[in-house]
Order: structure tokens, then C-alpha cells, then sequence
């Protein structure tokens, strides 16, 4: 993908929508957040509704929890605001609860008015400049993110970035995913390629340990069921893991999660060049308004896999490095990769 010229569009510019199909995939991708506003998969039973949202583009920035966003400058959490960089000290707005950075800040990219750089049938590309003192950030970064449905069922979300000084950088694609096209996700299946995950504490702020997940909950090496109950009460995964990254196929993708719909029929594989793997199970969705079809949204209505660095990478040397610099091109590809499951 190239990384075009920095563009900013008008502050008075309307919410562009962009629906793109290929394959048996439809989607509609919003310049707003460049939030991937629906996903649906084309079946001979009909279509299947694949990603939680709202149907109203007017309705994201009042009532979505980052449904299909774009997040950045930095996705996830960075402890207090606060990195060292190249011996500077900064401190990033702090938006968690006023007391930890998440998700770029209060106007992260998530929330931000992207343009639209090119569209076909198959796919849209989308560029937001933020500059300088953004949020607390150094250095004017322009951002690229493009959606692309290609073969016969396969999202393909290609991020990037440039900056002209040296500043912490993550962008995270931010889709719930239910393959059942409703219900919550407790009895879906899950596998995530990750012999370790990162321990957090209360506020979900890494320690800086890197943990084994044998005989934890926290163990999905093998396909198994999502919810786990500790008591009454599921166990409210959102927590970040170490991706084991091989094998790799031949565009340097590896494989770092599979989730299979609760009622079998549905597949999807993650592959991506990330280092890690962020999944959120949903526990706290909840929304005053009903989402796609009039449906309502409570907790674990959709899941979250966010490829993506590691939260508050800045503050540990031992994660993978988090930084873009002058002259280099931060890149990210993910591929969900859809498939249908026949009966045994």
C-alpha cells in the first residue's frame, strides 16, 4: 500500500459511507473513526451479519464502544499517559477514568473524521493527518487504513503511517465479531496461537511480566468454548497475547486465532504480521440504542481480535519496539479469513 501526502478533510465534511463487495463478502466502511460500519457474509440460507454496529452513521460518536473502528495513535493502554522518549519525558492525555491513556485519547482515530483517498467495487482507503501535540503526542503522523474484500471471503485491513518526528505508535482495527449473527459469543469457539499473554492488573495496564497460559484460563491453544465461569459470573477476557508468529505464509501473514460460531456453521481465521494478539470478550458492551436489524447489545454480544504491539510497550524495553521514526513506514496486515464448516 502507499502512503500518500498528508490530507486533512474539511472540518464541515459530511460522514462518508463506501460500500464495497467481493466474493460472498459485503461491507459498508464509514469516514467517521474509517469504522468498518457493517460485514455481512452472502450464504445460501442469506446473508449473515458478521460484525455488531449501528445502521445510523450519526449514531457512532454518542453511543459505539469503538464498534469497527480505527484506533490510534496508540491502541489500548499506555499507564498514567506517561513514556520516556529518546530521554524526553511526555505525558499523552489521560482518558481512562482520567488516570490512563486508551485508545489515542479523547478525540483518538476512532473518532476522527477521515477522507476517503480511493475506492472500487472491492475496497476503500482512508487517510487521517494528525499533527504535532495531538493528544500529547510528537511529530505530525498521517495514518492509512484500507479495507479489501478479495477472494471469495477474505477482509483484508491494511494500516500504515508516517511521521516527521519520533512518536509511540499502534493502530488496531476494532471490530466485535458474532458469527452467529446474534445472541452473545459465550458458546462460540475460540483458538488463539499464543503459548503466552501478558498478566494485567485491576486497571488492565500490563505488568511487564510475559506469563505462560498452560493450566490457566487463559489457555486457547486448543479450540475450546469461550465462556468460563467462575462462579456465576464468565470470566470478562481483555487481555493481550504473545503470538507464537510461525509459520508463516507466503506474504508473511501468520495465523493467531480461529473462531468457530456456536452453531458450528461458521468459521474465521486471523492472520496477521503483528506481534500480538488483544482479545476482548465483550463484557462490558452495553448500548442505549438497538444496533444492525433493531438488535439490542449487552454483554459478550460480539468479541474483539485485535492484532496490534503490545499495551504500554513504551514502558518496557522487552516488548516489541512501538515506535516509528522519520524516515521509516509503520505497517500493519491483518486478513479474516471466512470460511463455511461442514457437519462431521
Amino acid at each position: 500500500m502507499t502512503t500518500p501526502e498528508p490530507i486533512k478533510p474539511p472540518l464541515d465534511a459530511p460522514i462518508a459511507t463506501v460500500a464495497i463487495s467481493a466474493g460472498r463478502l459485503r461491507a459498508v466502511v464509514m469516514g467517521w473513526g474509517a469504522v468498518l460500519q457493517k460485514l455481512e457474509m452472502v450464504r445460501p440460507q442469506g446473508p449473515r451479519l458478521l460484525t455488531l454496529g449501528f445502521s445510523r452513521p450519526d449514531d457512532y460518536a454518542a453511543h459505539s464502544p469503538h464498534f469497527g473502528a480505527t484506533a490510534g495513535r496508540f491502541a489500548n493502554r499506555i499507564r498514567d499517559g506517561r513514556l520516556t522518549l529518546d530521554g524526553q519525558h511526555l505525558q499523552l492525555t489521560r482518558n481512562q477514568a482520567e488516570k490512563h491513556h486508551l485508545h489515542g485519547g479523547y478525540r483518538g482515530f476512532g473518532k476522527r473524521l477521515w477522507a476517503v483517498l480511493a475506492q472500487d467495487a472491492g475496497s476503500v482507503t482512508l487517510a487521517l493527518v494528525s499533527p504535532g501535540g495531538d493528544e500529547g503526542y510528537p511529530g505530525t503522523l498521517t495514518a492509512v487504513c484500507r479495507y479489501h474484500l478479495r477472494d471469495s471471503a477474505t477482509l483484508r485491513v491494511e494500516l500504515a503511517a508516517i511521521t516527521d518526528a519520533p512518536s509511540p505508535v499502534n493502530l488496531v482495527h476494532h471490530s466485535y465479531f458474532n458469527l452467529d449473527g446474534g445472541g452473545d459469543i459465550l458458546q462460540a469457539r475460540l483458538m488463539i496461537d499464543a503459548d503466552h499473554y501478558t498478566p494485567v492488573d485491576a486497571d488492565l495496564i500490563p505488568s511487564g511480566e510475559i506469563a505462560a497460559v498452560a493450566g490457566t484460563v487463559f489457555d486457547f491453544r486448543r479450540l475450546r468454548p469461550i465462556g468460563h465461569w467462575v462462579g456465576s459470573e464468565p470470566v470478562p477476557y481483555d487481555h493481550n497475547f504473545v503470538l507464537r508468529r510461525s509459520p508463516q505464509d507466503s506474504a508473511g501473514l501468520s495465523r493467531a486465532a480461529r473462531l468457530v460460531a456456536a452453531s458450528g456453521d461458521l468459521a474465521m481465521e486471523v492472520w496477521t504480521t503483528e506481534p500480538g494478539l488483544q482479545f476482548y470478550s465483550g463484557g462490558k458492551v452495553t448500548t442505549a440504542i438497538a444496533g444492525h436489524h433493531g438488535m439490542p447489545y449487552g454483554p459478550f454480544a460480539g468479541l474483539c481480535l485485535e492484532p496490534q504491539r503490545f499495551p504500554d510497550a513504551p514502558n518496557h524495553a522487552h516488548f516489541p519496539d512501538a515506535i516509528l521514526r522519520p524516515g521509516t513506514v509503520y505497517r500493519q496486515v491483518t486478513e479474516y479469513r471466512f470460511s463455511e464448516v461442514k457437519p462431521a
